[in-house]
């Protein structure tokens, strides 16, 4: 009969407690299915991670400088989703699945985001992009506060005279030599407040620390005799900001040139040779071409002629493939263009096989695009042979730093009218090579040079789609 009545008085206390559950679910249910679901928001629709992509091989962070879709955009296969600046070059990032932009994690104008961040959240097509939840991934971008929620904080921040603690917790804190994190922090929305400092005094029976001795301020000296003569007038202090300089933000894209070519000029055996050619034949070729109303350029030309003489020399046109030298292959000549950001050189493949028209077409394009940020990413990466052209800056002659895993680039200066031996004045114009010494031997570098010596001073040669290769006559004193 005792077990009988504890049983009894069990199920009594069970329907009491069922029945406060009941009243209060009813409560709730009085104030409307709307708070109720502002308290307890659904989450159904599982987003799909977008990551910060490695855009170049040596990409480790980038900037997002700004979405071309919005949340709640369909997506495609091929859409661009937004335009990231990498240490090269400025590249849209396209997508190859299907969906809708759920959320964006990463807003505009954000750097230095490391690559595999997840940068926004997309759903499957016809899911609820609205709830939307978030995957438990590393490296998830913190959602950034908005506007509205940001504003209340800061100025809570503003009154409280620091970032987490008010003046007199602050106060305390160095009475007692504690530190934020040593106290706990129990005041609304985390916030550290007096009363937590006090319990956590208390606890651990803490006494002041002695307060630091001051030195006594030294007693003025009795100033000396006045001078027979007034003293200057004091200068004026420099004013920083209205001295005329202005800084200037130094860009992902040019910390990573300066770091390439120190690194090339400090670990590539650079050697050098120079020759001057005869630019005659190569002007008039292009005044004909002008006045049969095709544009090409005198760079055009050069690297019409470069190309065909990498083929003509092969042993020129060779890459590093980690430890291994690899030649023979396709002729993509880089061609180095100046652009607000630094200098970028987008690739005129198989130059070698296109026609002069094709080439300044080509040329004319990538140069457009790459001062605009729009090259794609494989048409800057790459290439066999680099072309520096400054002759239209006035420069005559300047030696150029080789761009790996590349062994050669060339230099090009401007030309200018020299007497001849029988005193004909005579356009002349000097190149200097930059080489890999060890890829490149001396030889094959006087070779190449020679070879292209020829197809400038003779360019109706680079037309011609046969060539027997000639010695080199240095080749007999070896």
């Amino acid at each position: 009969m005792a077990g009988l009545g504890g049983l009894h008085r069990a199920a009594s206390h069970l329907s009491r407690h069922l029945a406060r559950l009941r009243g209060f679910q009813a409560a709730r249910h009085t104030q409307g299915h709307a708070a109720l679901l502002h308290t307890t928001p659904a989450l159904d629709a599982e987003g799909i991670p977008i990551k910060m992509p490695s855009l170049s091989p040596t990409m480790l962070e980038g900037t997002i400088v700004q979405w071309t879709k919005k949340e709640g955009d369909p997506i495609q296969p091929g859409d661009v989703l937004c335009d990231i600046q990498t240490d090269k070059a400025v590249v849209a990032m396209d997508i190859e699945e299907e969906g809708t932009l759920a959320k964006i994690l990463v807003p505009d104008d954000t750097k230095d985001v490391k690559v595999g961040t997840v940068i926004a959240l997309m759903v499957a097509e016809g899911e609820d992009w609205k709830n939307v939840e978030m995957p438990a991934i590393e490296g998830a971008a913190p959602t950034p506060t908005s506007a509205t929620e940001e504003a209340p904080r800061k100025s809570a921040e503003a009154e409280a005279g620091h970032g987490h603690y008010g003046p007199s917790v602050r106060l305390l804190l160095e009475q007692y030599g504690l530190r934020e994190g040593d106290v706990p922090h129990g005041g609304p929305h985390g916030i550290l407040v007096k009363g937590d400092v006090l319990r956590l005094i208390k606890e651990r029976n803490l006494t002041p620390k002695a307060p630091e001795s001051v030195p006594p301020p030294e007693a003025p000296q009795p100033a000396a005799a006045a001078p027979s003569q007034p003293l200057p007038p004091p200068t004026a202090p420099v004013t920083v900001a209205g001295d005329g300089y202005r800084d200037v933000e130094v860009t992902n894209m040019r910390r990573t040139i300066a770091k390439r070519l120190t690194q090339s000029k400090s670990g590539i055996a650079h050697s050098y040779a120079t020759m001057e050619c005869c630019m005659d034949s190569l002007l008039e070729l292009r005044k004909q071409y002008k006045a049969d109303g095709v544009n090409v350029s005198v760079n055009d030309l050069i690297i019409k002629a470069v190309a065909v003489a990498l083929t003509r020399c092969p042993e020129m046109n060779c890459v590093w493939q980690g430890d291994q030298l690899k030649t023979g292959g396709p002729v993509d000549v880089s061609v180095a263009v100046a652009t607000p950001s630094g200098l970028i050189t987008p690739i005129v493949r198989g130059a070698d096989s296109r026609g002069l028209e094709d080439i300044a077409a080509t040329v004319r394009d990538l140069a457009t695009r790459a001062k605009d940020n729009k090259l794609k990413l494989d048409e800057f990466q790459g290439g066999t042979f680099t072309i520096s052209n400054l002759g239209m800056f006035g420069i005559r002659e300047f030696s150029a730093i080789i761009n790996p895993p590349q062994c050669g680039i060339l230099a090009v200066g401007g030309s200018r009218l020299v007497p001849d031996e029988s005193g004909e004045p005579v356009t002349l114009m000097a190149s200097q090579l930059s080489y890999d010494r060890g890829a490149v031997d001396d030889l094959v570098a006087a070779e190449f040079l020679s070879i292209l010596k020829s197809l400038l001073e003779n360019p109706q040669s680079i037309l011609l789609g046969s060539y027997v290769s000639q010695p080199h006559p240095l080749a007999a004193l070896l």
